[in-house]
């Protein structure tokens, strides 16, 4: 599957800047000899307790499961994880071009924030938006935050439009895409990561039918949010 393993190395990415940057200020610490050796004694095992806590938590937030994909044809998966707290209808100018339903998922720091294809197809809009960093518990965080929006044309039915808004919150200020403009997608594929907490709307047509409802936890890859028709 595309991008396996690009959460991991992230993560490990930020766990060694941190390793890094411990070393540094032991050293400068050490060499320095500004505290004594009792001060010392008492730092070292609290910044070693701190990055060892950190480091663990990191690669449990960068985690990243292979998803179960289904295999019923014409449904459109869930892009993340994470509960849905919005179903409503709105107007999405940019990708769907007029009046759509939506599908809001709000991730926790405790859901996987690796994200997955809803349909295959082909990835057929991609557009970055600068803006602010509102708690993305807030559903007005998706009109007001940074955030990037993929627009997918599914081959099942034949281009089919699926839009999908990735969206940063107080606590995720970096999102990484996984595709570009033009990339052809399998369903479940992994297409993006956000890097601690946020928001993902789904945008669909009119007509397709909604199978789930305001609370529901949902699984990026694995579960069905709605039929197409």
């Amino acid at each position: 599957m595309k991008h396996t393993g690009k959460a991991r190395k992230a993560a490990l990415k930020l766990i060694l800047i941190s390793l890094v940057t411990g070393l540094v200020l032991w050293v400068l610490l050490f060499v320095g000899s500004v505290l004594s050796t009792i001060l010392l004694g008492i730092i070292v095992p609290v910044l070693v307790v701190g990055w060892l806590l950190f480091a663990i938590f990191t690669l449990y937030f960068f985690r990243d499961p292979r998803a179960k994909v289904p295999a019923e044809s014409k449904v459109v998966l869930s892009p993340a994880h994470g509960k849905v707290d919005v179903i409503d209808t709105l107007a999405e100018p940019l990708f769907m071009k007029g009046e759509c339903q939506r599908i809001s998922i709000f991730l926790s720091v405790m859901n996987v924030h690796v994200q997955n294809a809803p349909v295959s197809g082909k990835v057929a809009f991609y557009r970055y938006s600068t803006g602010q960093f509102l708690n993305a518990l807030r559903t007005e965080s998706a009109q007001h935050n940074e955030n990037v929006l993929l627009g997918f044309d599914a081959s099942e039915p034949d281009r089919c439009k699926v839009g999908v808004r990735l969206i940063a919150g107080v606590i995720a200020r970096r999102i990484v895409p996984f595709v570009k403009e033009g990339d052809e997608v399998v369903r479940g594929d992994r297409i993006s990561l956000i890097q601690f907490g946020s928001r993902a709307d789904v945008y669909l047509p009119k007509d397709a039918r909604i199978r789930v409802k305001v609370g529901d936890a949902v699984v990026g890859g694995e579960t069905i949010l709605a039929t197409l028709p």
